[in-house]
């Protein structure tokens, strides 16, 4: 190991203990089922939506075994979606909820009644996800303690996931930390879904849009990324993300999400 090596190991590990974000991938690793919903919300109908959650949607959820995680809005406001995360203990138990909540007259009539003026959402995308072994525990709370989220969307080319994978595993994270960004939850996409061996979801909280911008910069100037991006793509023969491969959106937590 030339010296260079060493310094960027005891520099990674180093901000991996002051982080807390040290992860091994034999120790309680969790293997649950995770939904991201999408919902395009129908032009101005936002607020009616937002109003059928707190009224009815949650509880009903609840209810029938379906564990929200954290509902974000887009701090764009043009950006007329809203993105909520939902638990099972697997994809079994997920069919068997939405069933089962789908079927409830209580959910039935709260959605009739809320679309007496029309429909509130008109599109719906729902990723089911596993979190990857590196991955910090999902936590609900106060996790970003004012701050924003940010959910970062990464696409490999082909057989390249696993040298992603390993480099975020062994550096980014680390370095991350480094820089006053905070690691929240790491996502691959579960195999029956579409481009799932070529994409990496997560999520990373900011004191603000204006911290991540700043922390970003300082990360990438860093020499210990510079070696572990050079060290990585050597590797792998080339980069780890194809074309506009890596997509950023910042989000802030509902007043009712029960992660803020």
């Amino acid at each position: 190991m030339d010296r260079r090596d060493f310094l960027l190991q005891t520099t990674v590990a180093s901000a991996a203990l002051v982080s807390g974000c040290a992860t091994s991938s034999a120790v309680n690793h969790d293997t649950r089922c995770y939904e991201l919903r999408v919902y395009s919300i129908a032009p101005g109908k936002q607020e009616a939506l937002l109003n059928r959650f707190r009224d009815h949607t949650l509880a009903l959820f609840a209810k029938h075994g379906i564990e929200s995680v954290g509902y974000w809005l887009p701090v764009n406001a043009e950006d007329q979606r809203l993105f909520f995360l939902l638990r099972y203990p697997n994809r079994a138990a997920r069919e068997a909820s939405w069933k089962a909540f789908s079927a409830d007259p209580d959910w039935q009539a709260a959605h009739k009644a809320s679309e007496a003026n029309g429909p509130l959402v008109t599109q719906v995308e729902n990723p089911f996800l596993v979190v990857t072994d590196y991955s910090p525990v999902v936590r609900t709370g106060d996790v970003s303690h004012g701050g924003v989220f940010e959910w970062r969307t990464y696409t490999t080319p082909p057989g390249l996931l696993p040298h992603l994978d390993a480099r975020f595993r062994d550096r980014t994270m680390a370095l991350f930390a480094k820089h006053g960004m905070h690691n929240y939850a790491y996502f691959h996409k579960m195999a029956d879904q579409p481009a799932a061996d070529v994409s990496l979801w997560y999520f990373l909280t900011h004191d603000s849009e204006a911290a991540a911008k700043a922390s970003f910069e300082a990360f990438r100037q860093d020499p210990a990324w510079i070696a572990a991006r050079t060290a990585s793509e050597r590797a792998a023969g080339g980069s780890l993300t194809v074309p506009n491969g890596v997509r950023s959106l910042f989000l802030r937590p509902t007043d009712f999400s029960p992660t803020r």
